[in-house]
């Protein structure tokens, strides 16, 4: 799913911002975590995701997703709008191109919060991208937090449970795996992957002006 387009080349002399992937299986708390990871690093861009599903208690447009009809979904993907998109628990999600091409291009960081089968999307588009699963403690703890959430029912719950099932076994294709025990020492261990990529070479275009 999604195009094949590629992202547009970096200008010379600078550093590509590094993108950074969470994903995981629903309700095991990236949204909690990418709230914190932001707060502890302002300069982290984050992109707002495309979706055709419905705000949840508590959600704002504009701020969690961009709400849209499933027609202006269609029209921006005929338009290769999207880096990545997918159908998830019958609603469509998808990341927009622009603004995170945009980013990267100027050196900025871009944290993006994303499904499963968009991260796996991603990271076969961007292969530099910094893909990070976020696990649950035990597969009751999952429940639990789906269960407090309070935003589906219980056939619902059970459907993402399934899911998680499935899903929990992608961790083989992401580059790390953090086990969401306790929020700052998940989050800790995000900072740390974050400064790694940071002080990596393979992003820098030159090495003019380094003095090599």
């Amino acid at each position: 799913m999604g195009t094949g387009r590629k992202m547009r080349p970096k200008t010379p002399n600078n550093k590509l911002g590094s993108l950074f992937v969470l994903s995981g299986p629903s309700g095991v708390g990236k949204t909690t975590l990418r709230e914190n990871l932001q707060l502890r690093n302002p300069g982290l861009r984050f992109s707002v995701s495309w979706t055709t599903r419905s705000p949840r208690e508590g959600e704002q447009p504009g701020r969690d997703y961009r709400f849209v009809s499933a027609r202006q979904f269609e029209k921006n993907r005929q338009e290769e709008g999207f880096l990545e998109w997918a159908q998830v628990h019958n609603e469509y999600y998808g990341t927009p191109r622009a603004p995170i091409e945009r980013w990267l291009a100027k050196g900025e960081d871009v944290l993006l919060d994303i499904d499963i089968q968009g991260a796996r999307q991603i990271k076969k588009k961007i292969p530099r991208a910094v893909s990070i699963f976020i696990l649950p403690p035990s597969e009751k703890e999952l429940k639990k937090r789906l269960i407090q959430r309070e935003t589906e029912s219980d056939q619902k719950i059970r459907i993402r449970l399934q899911n998680a099932q499935k899903e929990l076994r992608a961790v083989k294709f992401f580059d790390y795996a953090v086990i969401n025990k306790e929020i700052l020492s998940s989050i800790e261990a995000l900072e740390a992957i974050i400064q790694a990529a940071r002080l990596r070479v393979k992003g820098t275009v030159t090495t003019k002006g380094a003095g090599l």
